[in-house]
């Protein structure tokens, strides 16, 4: 017998080698077919971060809408109340010509009372107070008030100054002393200014 070895077939070593070669297309494919984990990660902060300015942009254009709608719900409501400002004030200008020519019928019979003298207590005349007092009892009811004026200081807002007084005493310089046409307004507006009497103070010894 020879010492020598036997090699008329494969060796261990030999085995274990080509069962390793055959083992690595296996793991090489299964390698391909599965990526890296690092590989996905960049492309889902990309969408995340896409995602996050679509969101923010969306916010931001609620935000425009919700702010150009109050500021049309406020421009509604000042023009509501524009309109009914106005449509007060044209209804108070035309209250205002109604109640100036009744002031003017109520002007007709003061005159007509005022001419009666000594006869004020008989039957026309107290018929003719009945109607006067009746047309400014009316006209009170629409807002029309009378302008007190008398024993005031003169206003040229309210009344305009007809006649003139002299006066020795200096309280009563520039007040109404006399009414010769009643004045009225309706609410802050002047319909119709009073005529009135104005005294002057001079010192006695100029007077």
């Amino acid at each position: 017998m020879n010492g020598n070895p036997r090699t008329d077939g494969p060796s261990q070593d030999t085995q274990a080698q080509e069962a390793a070669a055959a083992a690595a297309p296996e793991a090489s494919s299964s390698e391909q077919q599965q990526p890296p984990a690092q590989e996905a990660a960049p492309e889902v902060d990309a969408e995340k971060q896409r995602l996050e300015a679509e969101l923010t942009a969306a916010r931001r254009r609620v935000d425009q809408l919700a702010r150009a709608y109050q500021e049309l719900e406020r421009d509604r409501e000042e023009f509501k109340q524009r309109l009914t400002r106005e449509r007060e004030r044209m209804m108070d200008v035309e209250r205002g010509n109604v109640a100036t020519t009744l002031l003017e019928a109520v002007d007709e019979l003061d005159r007509s009372l005022s001419m009666s003298g000594a006869d004020a207590s008989s039957p026309l005349a107290q018929g003719v107070k009945m109607i006067r007092d009746g047309l400014l009892s009316k006209l009170q009811q629409t807002g029309i008030e009378r302008i007190q004026v008398v024993g005031l200081p003169y206003d040229p807002n309210t009344a305009e100054a007809t006649d003139m007084e002299i006066t020795t005493n200096p309280d009563d310089d520039q007040k109404v002393v006399a009414e010769a046409r009643a004045g009225y307004r309706l609410k802050e507006r002047i319909i119709r200014p009073a005529r009135v009497k104005v005294a002057k103070y001079i010192a006695p010894a100029q007077a």
